[in-house]
């Protein structure tokens, strides 16, 4: 894993996505529907149903991002091993998330919600390295941002589906906390479909290529030989690029927290279900344009752009007291957050060869999940026994940090491609 990030095309890459990634963002819509139907609702339920409070959530947000990463190493490392054969642990996790996800609603306590929680992000830690590196694995290198960006704005387009969902039915159906929770199967279902039926793996059993199918029948899946796993084995570049995001991790609490703010401010459940779809839906309309100009003036760039802003917006959201405050800085974030989404994972793919990019996404996932529990429960425990603004001054002072050595410490290299 030694080539360097930030490589331009000499040639100019194909206009349009393959197939499979198209479909994958679909996969991804369709299971952030169900997601957001009942994430947004966590922070409501523990504050009012179950009497818990910041720190519980820092918890909960914390341990189930951890959770997810350590095995998001191993499932990006085994889809290697397998000779790049990574949808068999993509739909398995899928399916695992798409159970657990809905019995949160029949959850009695807050350390249930834990576990439930946990399982879920296992889930998600089975498949997001190995469908990341079948995003890498069907795109041509100098697209690499713009298949990124199109996955994270249908990442956020079904977190907006689903949150307006929610606030539809809680308005107009009756329906308790616990029958939206459960009915967030439907749409998860929908995404385990999609994804058995619709996507085919490129590799058919070879070693992954830059891009394009290999022809003909596919063979059995053999083992093969792969570097050590040894933080040593990864690049300088790579190493340090993957300290500085895990020190941003500190900084980027759970998106959660906001909600939270809001309740505290005495915003309703509706409206903040409203909130969190238009802060999604700003993510979304910036996510594809974002990734794309990755791939043109550089990842670096969006990349430090992403966390000064971040760092901005988490610093206003300290000084918030009304909810006009609240929509103005969620949104304004939301539109900065998503030019950068694709950036970020782009990077990952371009310091990782073919045959070891899901090892590649699972380092990425693992630095960003050691630092998730201690991340967590800090901002919950400064917004605790401190006072709300102070955590979020306290990452977005962190943040600030982290952009600053993103650009002086481990910036990513812009080296010509080789024409093809």
């Amino acid at each position: 894993m030694n080539k360097p990030a930030e490589e331009p095309q000499e040639n100019p890459p194909p206009k349009n996505l393959p197939r499979t990634v198209i479909v994958l963002g679909l996969v991804s819509f369709f299971n952030d529907f169900a997601s957001d139907i009942v994430i947004p609702l966590i922070p409501i339920l523990l504050a009012t149903v179950l009497a818990a409070g910041p720190v519980a959530l820092g918890l909960i947000e914390g341990v189930a991002d951890a959770v997810a990463s350590l095995i998001k190493l191993w499932s990006g490392r085994h889809s290697d091993l397998m000779s790049g054969r990574r949808k068999g642990l993509a739909v398995a996790g899928y399916t695992l998330s798409n159970i657990a996800r809905p019995l949160l609603g029949l959850a009695g306590s807050w350390p249930v919600i834990l576990v439930l929680r946990s399982i879920d992000r296992v889930g998600k830690g089975l498949r997001s390295a190995p469908r990341d590196a079948l995003v890498a694995d069907a795109t041509p290198p100098g697209m690499h941002g713009y298949a990124f960006g199109y996955h994270r704005a249908m990442d956020n387009g079904g977190a907006v589906a689903g949150s307006l969902a929610a606030a539809a039915v809680l308005t107009w159906s009756g329906l308790s906390l616990t029958d939206v929770i459960l009915w967030s199967a439907v749409p998860g279902f929908v995404s385990v479909l999609l994804l058995g039926v619709g996507v085919e793996e490129e590799n058919k059993g070879k070693p992954a290529p830059d891009h394009a199918a290999a022809p003909g029948p596919a063979p059995a899946p053999t083992l093969i030989t792969l570097p050590p796993l040894r933080w040593s084995v990864l690049s300088l570049p790579m190493r340090r690029y993957l300290l500085v995001l895990m020190l941003f991790t500190f900084a980027r609490a759970s998106e959660t927290f906001i909600l939270l703010l809001g309740h505290q401010l005495g915003v309703g459940t509706v409206e903040l279900l409203l909130l969190w779809a238009a802060l999604n839906l700003c993510k979304a309309a910036t996510s594809t344009w974002g990734g794309r100009l990755a791939d043109s003036l550089g990842r670096g760039a969006l990349m430090l752009l992403g966390w000064t802003t971040f760092a901005v917006s988490f610093l206003m959201l300290g000084t918030v007291e009304h909810s006009v405050g609240l929509w103005s800085v969620s949104i304004f974030y939301g539109l900065c957050a998503g030019m950068s989404e694709g950036a970020e994972r782009a990077i990952i793919s371009d310091y990782a060869g073919p045959r070891e990019r899901g090892t590649a996404f699972g380092w990425y996932h693992l630095m960003v999940g050691i630092a998730a529990i201690p991340a967590g429960l800090l901002f919950g425990s400064i917004w605790q026994f401190q006072s709300a603004a102070m955590a979020f001054f306290f990452a977005g002072s962190l943040a600030a940090l982290s952009a600053l050595l993103l650009r002086m410490w481990a910036w990513p290299v812009r080296k010509p491609q080789p024409v093809r």
